[in-house]
């Protein structure tokens, strides 16, 4: 498959960055390519809606990364692929995206299927550099994007009500204005259950993505898309 960015993944990955100061030059350059301006298809749309997450294994220095395509409708698997590597970067909070790119890229284009929306297990706007991986992803392929976190990251939150769909602000208190930023939402997938923490990647609205993950997550608190990526990246780093 190939991957429709308007950036060149294979000069990026050529000219990937091996320290902190120049992965954030990376952010910076490429940032202002995020399309914040587009909703994104519609929640339950006719194609494909594919999940990506990765394994590590730190004593081998080997992370394994997984694809799987989704039918947007059903949620019933109609594709999937794996890749394993060398990690390519070093643990850094807030550069997570340098780690895993490469290898997540490999598996999305080993897929037959071209993603019509892709969903992270990680953070899009919710970044401290407003750059995280699904923004980062989004941008080198082009493809609408989502982040999907089980966790707030450095952000503050009001725990959203008790009811499935139930959702609060995400907001960066250090940012200006009165309260801050909005850089996503705390959204309760399942009845008294933990939220989730959804974020705007790259061409696809907050309101859309928040009611993606809904849609995705029919029956658990994670998007199907999230757990089926997980499962199949773990099973692909015991085997390599």
């Amino acid at each position: 498959m190939d991957l429709p960015g308007t950036l060149s993944c294979d000069d990026e990955l050529r000219h990937w960055p091996t320290d902190e100061a120049q992965a954030r030059a990376v952010q910076d350059r490429l940032r202002p390519y995020v399309r914040l301006d587009e909703p994104g298809p519609q929640p339950g749309f006719a194609g494909t809606v594919v999940g990506v997450d990765v394994a590590y294994d730190d004593e081998r220095d080997v992370v394994a990364a997984a694809a799987v395509a989704l039918d947007a409708r059903t949620l019933a698997v109609v594709d999937e692929a794996t890749a394993v590597g060398r990690v390519s970067f070093p643990y850094i909070p807030g550069l997570l995206a340098f780690r895993e790119i490469p290898t997540v890229l490999e598996a999305l284009t080993r897929l037959t299927h071209t993603p019509d929306l892709v969903v992270c297990d990680g953070y899009g706007q919710a970044h401290p550099r407003r750059f995280g991986l699904a923004s980062h992803l989004g941008v080198l392929t082009g493809l609408p994007t989502i982040g999907v976190a089980k966790n707030p990251f450095t952000f503050r939150y009001e725990p959203p009500g008790p009811e499935r769909g139930a959702t609060s602000p995400l907001l960066d208190r250090d940012a200006p204005g009165d309260d801050g930023e909005e850089v996503g939402r705390a959204l309760r997938t399942q009845k008294g259950v933990k939220p989730v923490f959804v974020s705007v990647g790259h061409r696809v609205d907050l309101e859309r993505a928040c009611a993606h993950t809904l849609h995705l997550a029919a029956a658990y608190r994670l998007p199907e898309t999230t757990r089926a990526a997980d499962s199949l990246c773990r099973r692909a780093l015991a085997s390599a």
